[in-house]
């Protein structure tokens, strides 16, 4: 019987792949057999990726890109079709969060994340949606937050962003689903990457977020990994439009 969930062999295009959650599925995946590219903005962070896995024996395609600009989103994509010859999976991990109070919020500050977190998922979708549709096959997963339902202090530009990615992935699979291509979302919990460490490793920060966590830990890029499987493989083919919540149970309180 064959393994639903195997990825071996499955073509995924992860962008913020190179840093943070994105960079922990770039190699969560590659160990199971994917062939991964991974889209990320700086250059250093890239060619660090490629030598950390290396060292794991694994490989993976880096593609540079700063998804903020959408002039190059259609190209690189259209590089990694080139390179790949079709995209089974897309990954919208990259983003930001910048915790500032709501009073002290510019324009500036307010356009970048929202430029990032929402503007860059809609358009990669895009550019990926062209080549799933016209094969009938096709797995988008935004990767959003705990935070797109709930509130946190500091973070009203952060929340508006995620919260607006839920509504994008439940609009995309209404406009896909039906031409094959389905469009969920997995929102975890705070999990400890070099983007949260600083934050988490202050003790009374780390406390806060814990005593909010019903399960009593913070999220591990498995519990997001696995997360991202399930909506990859045949057994998910009816999930579509969802966000899945891997939280620990921080929403349900």
């Amino acid at each position: 019987m064959n393994n639903p969930f195997d990825m071996n062999g499955k073509t995924m295009v992860i962008t913020g792949g190179t840093n943070g959650i994105g960079r922990g599925l770039v190699k969560y995946f590659a160990a199971q057999g994917a062939i991964v590219a991974a889209i990320g903005s700086r250059p250093e962070t890239a060619e660090d990726l490629r030598s950390a896995l290396a060292a794991e024996n694994l490989s993976v395609s880096v593609y540079h890109m700063d998804i903020r600009d959408v002039s190059l989103i259609e190209p690189v994509f259209e590089q990694i079709i080139s390179d790949l010859e079709h995209i089974d999976i897309l990954v919208n991990c990259a983003g930001m969060g910048n915790p500032i109070p709501a009073l002290e919020v510019t324009q500036k500050d307010w356009d970048t994340m929202m430029d990032l977190n929402v503007r860059g998922t809609f358009f990669c979708s895009q550019a990926a949606a062209r080549y799933m549709i016209p094969r009938g096959y096709g797995r988008i997963i935004n990767i959003t937050s705990q935070l797109s339902v709930v509130a946190n202090e500091n973070e009203s530009v952060y929340c508006t962003s995620k919260g607006a990615i839920n509504n994008l992935t439940r609009a995309l699979s209404y406009e896909w689903s039906g031409k094959g291509v389905t469009v969920n979302a997995v929102a975890p919990t705070f999990t400890y990457t070099p983007g949260t460490a600083e934050r988490l490793d202050t003790p009374s920060f780390r406390e806060s977020v814990l005593s909010r966590i019903p399960r009593g830990r913070l999220g591990t890029i498995e519990d997001i990994g696995s997360a991202v499987q399930y909506l990859c493989c045949s057994h998910s083919d009816m999930a579509s439009g969802t966000v899945l919540f891997i939280d620990g149970g921080w929403t349900i309180v």
